[in-house]
């Protein structure tokens, strides 16, 4: 099932419990307190799978720098809390992790954001970048057995920022070329003038 996101479009309410590990409890987690924030929610198949811990891990490994630019990492997947928390405890990867695991036992969160795969029953894999006004920004959905590329979320993450953050003069737009690295310039496009220009 394709995402049923639309960018610039609020993004669903998230309303459930969440282990956080690292205080060790289960708490509630609502995306509406989040405002203010970029949120990342890095959907995944399943606890105690291989390729989903890869996945904690590498978002583990940029962590400092997403919550430095005012990002919260949360995951998602159709398992219990009670799985969450177990796979957190005695996975030699998760256990490290800081990010809470939101329990979607009964799949809605992944169906309203079109993450729910209908044959398995699990979310698919895939990344969603909600804004600080709560709207969704970028949308990704790919394979399963593909561990996420957290270089690129976070490329996309500060190129987000960017556009927010350099509001384009009158007659001009802000946009991010492809391929586009921290410390390149944005372009600045004349919406006239620069026409059969780039």
């Amino acid at each position: 099932m394709l995402s049923q996101l639309n960018i610039g479009e609020q993004a669903p309410e998230i309303r459930a419990k969440a282990w956080f590990p690292e205080e060790k409890s289960i708490k509630e987690f609502r995306l509406s307190s989040q405002k203010g924030k970029w949120v990342i929610l890095t959907f995944y198949p399943g606890d105690f799978t291989f390729v989903c811990a890869t996945d904690i891990e590498a978002f583990m490994n940029s962590y400092d720098e997403f919550i430095k630019n005012n990002a919260v990492i949360v995951g998602i997947s159709t398992d219990s809390i009670f799985s969450h928390k177990a796979w957190a405890e005695s996975s030699p990867r998760v256990k490290q992790s800081k990010i809470p695991l939101i329990d979607d036992f009964n799949k809605k969160i992944s169906a309203e954001y079109g993450y729910l795969n209908q044959e398995s029953g699990a979310a698919r894999r895939g990344t969603v970048i909600v804004d600080p006004d709560g709207k969704v920004q970028y949308v990704a959905i790919h394979n399963d057995a593909i561990g996420k590329d957290v270089d690129h979320i976070y490329t996309v993450l500060m190129g987000l920022k960017y556009i927010r953050d350099t509001p384009a003069s009158e007659g001009h737009i802000c946009a991010i070329p492809a391929n586009w690295k921290l410390g390149k310039r944005a372009l600045d496009i004349d919406v006239v003038n620069d026409i059969g220009k780039l």
